[in-house]
């Protein structure tokens, strides 16, 4: 489906743009399984299985080869594995056995993933958090305090890949805030994986200290596996789930029984050092710098966890990808950084890309998308008691010249968790230091009713200096899911001075309705067809004085078949009214009026998994009074699990009843990736835009040791071709972190 435009001033912006905004209101087992060939045999409907972690004598040789170490020989494995696709409710088509053990620091994990067809299993990628959906693959959620709603997931596939996220609100993903799955999370933990005749094996070696868990001696902790076979397209789970569900659903794990946890003693300081090297652009000549700087976590509990960060750099992480900005509307762009990613869920408010109570980038990036050096910051995170998160953070960033704007940020967030999904919160934003303070107050809730209704609300008020006019937000929503209906109906207002200064605003002084609803048919034996995905949805803003700024009514089917193709056909009828005359890029004004239109929509991918795939998403019709054409290929190659490139091109083109409205703009983007090995990567990113003529290249050298610690090569170049250009701006950047265990 496709969404409505967010949009800045500028045509084509970098990182963070304009106002941001958010507010909150409080609205509202046992395991049989019996003998088992070259397929499984699943476990009865609704149960939901146990099994019990091994104390090993000695800790398993970490190599993938779990059927010849000893250490798993007195082990008991987990077995029963039930499809959710492409067979809802039969046995796996291979059989899986899961060994669990424990010493005094670490969890172990082997797996053996039998395969009567070795020369089948598909490795497509073997970089750090790849997708795993297009690979042969085993992963495992992990809830360490058995609260239900939260848990980490770690994932591996048969060339041994590091895949690891933060699990939090029982996967929900809602729009009020947060849940479902943040791959951003990089834990110290390692892997092994090997193929044998066998099918193939790996072994996952998780210490204590990077989980979260209880301080019984001897706990019960939630734990689910899942297995993909990509060749048959096959999802299996040991925990059964219906075929809405996926991993995430931490209410509806196993158990683990048995786990002995040592005390928690858990210190880590990442030291780096840093030196840049600039010329070009504005600069004379060649400069060159050096830093260093500190981040620092201790477990305070074992499930509450202070960092601290000391001249803060996030030199490493990849730049953002451009957007091309064809609206009124303030682009989103997502977070990246790693110190605000972990833990993210906590502070999450709100209705995600539109309304944000608070948005981290906010915080040390200005309104130009320029970044701002971050002097430090602490964040206290975690659980106190079974059920009661919190999360304060502050941090300080330098002065921005010109800006009345502070460079203090304070967070604070609780929320209390409540059976089946539910729970009440408060959050509170402050942004100081500057000329004027802004405040934040918001409450939200979510009440889990059954297993497939979700309500939930949030509300808040802004307190900003100067700023008279309505400054309060609010938003409920009602979400279905089952197998076969998925449905969802939203309603949000934010006033016109409503201004939270630490979060995110599409647009400002609205009320939004959005409903949705998908019918999902799988068919025994029609053409080929896995599912069949009949929907449609509305999102509408109105003015408060009844103005209809945006419509979007998108009407649609999902063609998804076995091979793991999919065709999309809709059609989507639209109404753009615009209050004051705008540029839509450079010389060319859409001028006041209301334009309703159609337009067909057709988005077609091949089987990712194969070495050659393609995408391709195309929407033609009308747009501000004329036409526009849109057409968004990708092509993505591989060789095998090593190197993978795309190449893709976002283009559109106009004719609009207006001086100069015959114009077109394209943006292309190419992707290289070489995984040397699965911690050492070679990666280049390098994007040209038509309208503006420039070309930028993003090219990054990474030896990873324990999460995201290591060593990091940076070049960054910006090519502005246009008259009157810079010249080339170059940048060299090498950087080294290295994690200490202080207590290991």
């Amino acid at each position: 489906m496709a969404g409505s435009g967010l949009e800045n001033d500028r045509r084509f912006v970098k990182p963070d743009s304009v106002q941001y905004s958010n507010r909150l209101a409080l609205c509202c087992a046992v395991f049989a399984c019996g003998s088992i060939a070259s397929a499984e045999e699943a476990p009865e409907p609704g149960t939901r299985p146990a099994m019990s972690a091994h104390s090993l004598s000695a800790a398993p040789v970490v190599d993938g080869d779990v059927l010849g170490d000893a250490a798993w020989s007195d082990a008991r494995p987990a077995k029963g594995f039930t499809q959710i696709r492409p067979r809802e409710g039969n046995a796996a088509s291979q059989r899986t056995d899961v060994f669990i053990g424990f010493t005094g620091s670490a969890l172990y994990i082997g797996v053996v993933a039998y395969d009567e067809d070795p020369d089948g299993i598909i490795v497509t990628d073997s970089r750090r958090d790849s997708d795993l959906d297009d690979t042969d693959a085993f992963l495992v959620l992990i809830d360490g305090l058995q609260d239900r709603q939260n848990g980490y997931i770690f994932g591996t596939n048969a060339a041994g890949i590091e895949y690891d996220g933060q699990v939090s609100l029982d996967g929900s993903g809602s729009s009020f805030g947060g849940g479902d799955l943040n791959l951003n999370w990089d834990g110290s933990w390692s892997v092994r994986a090997r193929i044998g005749d066998y099918g193939w094996s790996a072994e996952f070696e998780i210490p204590f200290r990077t989980l979260r868990f209880g301080r019984d001696a001897v706990q019960d902790w939630g734990i689910n596996f899942q297995r993909n076979i990509r060749r048959n397209n096959e999802v299996a789970f040991w925990a059964p789930l219906a075929r809405n569900r996926n991993l995430t659903r931490v209410s509806e794990a196993g158990t683990l029984r048995g786990v002995e946890p040592p005390a928690q003693r858990n210190l880590k300081v990442t030291p780096y050092v840093l030196g840049t090297a600039q010329r070009g652009g504005e600069l004379s000549g060649t400069e060159t710098e050096s830093d260093v700087g500190l981040d620092l976590k201790y477990s305070v509990t074992p499930s509450l966890t202070l960092d601290m960060t000391y001249n803060t750099d996030f030199a490493q992480v990849e730049v953002d990808e451009q957007q091309v900005n064809l609206d009124r509307f303030n682009l989103f762009f997502p977070e990246k950084r790693p110190f605000f990613l972990e833990n993210a869920g906590t502070f999450a408010v709100g209705v995600s890309g539109q309304a944000q109570l608070f948005f981290s980038r906010r915080i040390g990036i200005d309104e130009d998308g320029n970044v701002v050096p971050v002097d430090g910051g602490v964040r206290l995170s975690g659980k106190i008691g079974p059920r009661t998160n919190v999360g304060l953070l502050h941090m300080a960033t330098d002065d921005v010249p010109g800006s009345p704007l502070g460079n203090e940020f304070s967070v604070a967030r609780i929320s209390q968790e409540l059976p089946n999904r539910s729970s009440v919160g408060a959050l509170f934003t402050h942004r100081g230091g500057g000329e004027r303070d802004n405040n934040v107050f918001a409450v939200d809730g979510r009440w889990g009713i059954g297993d497939h209704i979700t309500l939930g609300a949030w509300a808040g008020r802004s307190d900003t200096p100067g700023l008279t006019g309505r400054d309060d937000a609010f938003s409920v929503e009602g979400s279905y899911s089952s197998a076969a209906w998925r449905g969802s109906l939203r309603y949000t207002e934010v006033g016109e001075d409503f201004n939270p200064e630490v979060g995110f605003l599409s647009r400002t002084g609205y009320r939004n309705v959005r409903a949705f609803v998908m019918h999902v048919i799988r068919p025994d034996d029609l053409w080929g067809l896995l599912e069949l995905r009949p929907h449609a949805s509305y999102t509408g803003f109105w003015k408060f004085d009844d103005f209809h700024e945006t419509g979007f009514l998108h009407v649609d089917n999902h063609w998804v078949f076995r091979t793991g193709a999919e065709l999309h056909t809709g059609v989507n009828f639209t109404k753009s009214g615009v209050l004051e005359r705008f540029e839509i890029v450079d010389d060319v004004w859409i001028e006041e009026g209301t334009y309703d239109h159609s337009e067909a929509q057709i988005v077609y991918f091949t089987d990712a998994s194969q070495p050659f795939s393609f995408e391709l998403r195309t929407n033609v019709g009308g747009r501000f009074g004329g036409n526009r054409v849109s057409i968004e290929p990708e092509i993505n190659y591989r060789i095998g699990e090593t190197f993978r490139t795309s190449l893709s091109v976002d283009y559109n083109e106009f004719d609009l009843p207006v001086a100069n409205g015959d114009f077109s703009v394209a943006l292309a983007r190419l992707r290289l990736s070489y995984s040397f090995t699965p911690k050492t990567q070679l990666q280049a990113l390098v994007q040209y835009n038509d309208r503006d003529d420039t070309l930028g290249t993003n090219i990054r050298f990474s030896w990873l040791r324990d999460g995201n610690s290591g060593l990091y090569l940076v070049y960054n170049e910006l090519n502005e071709r246009g008259p009157g250009a810079l010249p080339t701006g170059r940048e060299i950047i090498l950087k080294y972190s290295h994690l200490f265990d202080v207590f290991d």
